[in-house]
């Protein structure tokens, strides 16, 4: 079995044959000339195929051990075609702690169009499980959670999701297919924003599906040709270059966030570090089970729990960017309250335990001294 560093560096690509050039090409067209009506070299209108994003999915598919794989204009691009497999009156098992743009998507868009959505915390299988109804078509969980790195158990999820004869969907934008893969435990559908990790350099917004079903691979591809929420070439290339250095990346994305978060720990003015490497973390040893490495993300709180604390903070670090988004090369700090996670209702975010004055982190892969250091004068 190919080892995971040279899968990625070879994922969905082969020198042009029309030239030899070693990297897939752009392909910058909108439409392909036929021989006859009917007639193709199978491609017709770029909508529906390019080649440039058909090496890429074949890359998606490869890195996710999956069979198929599926391009979109950005995570929440292929989060809505996942939900569009359902119809009125059938119901969405979500977890309750969740990225803010996803239960924005499911609230204040497919609700309307009678789609219901049941929130569980879903570190507990049981409540899964007491949550199937009839109706439950599709279970969508996160594993690592944003922002409270919550893990959930993906082969026990997948063992109710099969009884229900719903569809499990697991979020891996986190994880990245470096640290976890979902269809391996069971998983129908896994997605990412490809924004992140996957590109990893902070240049392109993209999203992204696989599956190992050939069924649900003409159901998702129908809608994503007839919804039309699809990449350009460029965005696409840029992706294809990302992966061949996600492993590199992400050994360096985890080696520091390891540093960091127990660094963290001992600083006497934190509260709370979240962060699912940590042996006594509730769901360890289901992290360690479906997870290679740990990964770059966390969270924390400070023991002074006023927005002024957090706002000094997060005004302060010159290494560690104020941004949105994750899984860049650079650091970032967020605040999930008011950026992220702004589309959750406060009573909600604070149910879920999330706080209006938690901090998330994007553990870059610069050294991890200087970031310690940023961030021991932002904190004080």
């Amino acid at each position: 079995m190919m080892k995971l560093a040279t899968k990625y560096i070879h994922a969905g690509t082969e020198p042009d044959p029309s030239t030899g050039a070693i990297m897939t090409p752009i392909y910058q067209t909108s439409t392909y000339v036929q021989e006859a009506p009917g007639v193709n070299k199978g491609y017709e209108y770029a909508r529906s195929q390019n080649p440039t994003r058909k090496a890429l999915e074949d890359a998606y598919a490869q890195i996710e051990n999956g069979k198929f794989g599926l391009a979109f204009a950005s995570g929440v691009a292929a989060t809505d075609a996942v939900i569009k497999l359902l119809s009125p009156g059938d119901e969405v098992i979500a977890a309750n702690d969740m990225y803010g743009g996803t239960y924005r998507l499911f609230t204040k868009i497919f609700a309307k169009f009678g789609i219901q959505f049941t929130y569980v915390d879903t570190t507990n299988v049981a409540n899964i499980r007491n949550a199937i109804s009839p109706n439950t078509k599709l279970i969508w969980i996160e594993t690592p959670t944003n922002p409270l790195m919550n893990i959930t158990d993906i082969a026990a999820v997948s063992v109710i999701a099969k009884e229900a004869k719903a569809l499990l969907c697991v979020d891996n934008t986190f994880a990245s297919p470096y640290l976890q893969n979902p269809l391996d435990f069971g998983a129908d559908i896994v997605m990412h924003s490809a924004t992140k990790y996957l590109g990893g350099h902070s240049d392109v917004i993209q999203g992204c599906l696989m599956m190992n079903d050939a069924e649900l691979r003409e159901q998702l591809y129908f809608i994503q040709k007839s919804c039309g929420a699809v990449p350009g070439p460029m965005d696409c290339f840029l992706v294809l270059r990302g992966i061949k250095t996600l492993h590199i990346r992400m050994q360096r994305h985890c080696e520091n966030g390891s540093v960091i978060a127990h660094w963290l720990r001992k600083q006497p003015k934190i509260a709370k570090v979240y962060w699912c490497g940590f042996e006594d973390h509730p769901n360890y040893a289901i992290a360690k089970k479906q997870m290679r490495d740990f990964g770059g993300m966390l969270s924390f709180e400070l023991k002074d729990d006023s927005m002024d604390a957090a706002k000094k903070v997060l005004s302060s670090t010159k290494l560690f960017s104020l941004a949105e988004s994750l899984g860049g090369v650079e650091s970032l700090i967020n605040h999930p309250a008011s950026m992220t996670h702004a589309s959750i209702p406060r009573e909600k975010r604070l149910e879920n335990g999330l706080s209006d004055t938690l901090i998330r982190l994007s553990i870059g892969i610069e050294d991890a001294d200087d970031l310690i250091e940023d961030l021991s004068k932002a904190i004080g």
